[in-house]
């Protein structure tokens, strides 16, 4: 394997939260005055939501086939959906203020999940204040257009990941209690009031260190006891918080090489909770796909083995299933537009029809309908400098080949009972 195409999910994510972290910054910026102030509140307190961004004229126009994705998912029991991300005019960030990236999701879309809004870094400025401004405009707005919202995320257990103060925090005489307080806090404090309006949540996000398929350690939970009861904690809290939601573990291990640790991991995580009786409902599949080569239907196919054994071991825990964050990266991909779509379409399919045979998946969450606003361009751009295609919709809005893989894939999917 080149350079180009090494890849692990470490590399993928990794790249993600640093963009998730920029945007976040830019949204803070916008959103707060030089005390950081507008739209937050303190515990207790209900914050001022920020005002809905209202769209604006836009020089493209969403081409769309006939039949939208939702359509075809619904009709097997199953949904299509997508990341969307705050926006204060109709700017380039995946809004859904644009009209015409609205109008994909409107269209195409059964579900939708925030790209960065819910996350600590977003709404918890502080350990005594809560900032919920953006994403009460975006559920608002999902609302409005009769579009599910599932909840990303409620505790992203990696140090770097955690808020600055979170990590610096003194816990006191007594940092156990001090740790388990914080964190029911922050769990319930969300889940309180957003009550029935999101009915899936990703508890836990990213806590097997894919190096060694350890458990991360972070300040709450080193304060708390460790990682185990610092993660029983938060899906317990969520458990009673939101006894109506599906609980999810969400992780990006993989089947390539170099995945076999995080996936053991992963398998140890699930196991344990299942033990200890934690109310765990489904493993949160991300699916940040990277093409291995032109004949990528093959490659995919000839390197479902090792998938198929976790999958395997994941669903006769009794877990279901969820596709979290897909999107292709077209590595060792030629420049021609054509070739490179068809070989991306041709590797969605083919993961999608492995991902598809088992029942347990019912959801399918797009980390973005359009290559106009994926993170993959700013932050892995090709070495030949043309731009990435990772998404179902191109820049300008118009369906690609992977939009009809992935309703092939659907429609050629068992119905769900």
């Amino acid at each position: 394997m080149t350079d180009d195409a090494q890849h692990t999910g470490r590399t993928i994510m990794e790249i993600s939260r640093r963009e998730g972290l920029a945007m976040l910054a830019g949204l803070a910026a916008s959103a707060c005055g030089s005390d950081g102030s507008a739209n937050a509140a303190p515990i207790g307190a209900a914050p001022v939501p920020a005002p809905s961004p209202t769209p604006t004229a836009s020089p493209t126009s969403a081409v769309l086939d006939p039949a939208s994705l939702q359509s075809v998912a619904a009709a097997k029991g199953m949904r299509i959906g997508s990341c969307f991300a705050w926006s204060e005019r109709n700017a380039d960030r995946g809004s859904f203020a644009n009209p015409d990236y609205a109008r994909l999701l409107t269209r195409d879309c059964g579900i939708l999940v925030p790209e960065n809004e819910l996350k600590w870094q977003a709404i918890r400025p502080s350990a005594t204040r809560f900032d919920f401004g953006k994403f009460d405009a975006m559920i608002d707005w999902a609302d409005a257009n009769a579009l599910p919202v599932r909840a990303h995320n409620l505790l992203w257990h990696q140090p770097k990941w955690m808020p600055a103060w979170a990590e610096s925090y003194d816990f006191g005489a007594n940092p156990q209690r001090e740790a388990e307080r914080l964190l029911a806090e922050h769990i319930e404090t969300v889940c309180k009031r957003y009550g029935s309006r999101i009915r899936s949540y990703d508890v836990v996000n990213e806590a097997v260190n894919p190096a060694d398929g350890a458990l991360y350690q972070t300040a709450l939970s080193r304060a708390l006891g460790g990682a185990e009861p610092t993660l029983d904690l938060a899906f317990r809290t969520a458990r009673a918080a939101a006894p109506g939601a599906q609980l999810v573990y969400n992780d990006y291990m993989s089947w390539e090489p170099g995945n076999a640790n995080h996936r053991a991991g992963v398998l140890k995580l699930l196991g344990g909770f299942k033990k200890r009786g934690v109310p765990v409902d489904a493993l949160g599949v991300q699916s940040h796909l990277v093409t291995q080569g032109i004949d990528a239907r093959a490659t995919a196919t000839a390197l479902t083995g090792e998938w198929r054994r976790f999958l395997d071991a994941v669903t006769a825990m009794g877990y279901g299933l969820v596709i979290t964050e897909l999107d292709v990266r077209d590595n060792r991909l030629p420049a021609d537009v054509a070739v490179r779509d068809r070989a991306v379409a041709d590797f969605t399919q083919a993961y999608l029809d492995v991902m598809f045979s088992y029942p347990a998946v019912r959801d399918v969450l797009l980390w973005g309908m359009s290559d106009r606003y994926s993170w993959i361009e700013g932050f892995e751009p090709r070495s030949d400098g043309v731009r990435r295609r990772p998404c179902p919709y191109d820049d300008a809005f118009v369906a690609k080949p992977m939009r009809a893989a992935i309703a092939a894939a659907v429609a050629a999917a068992p119905a769900r009972s």
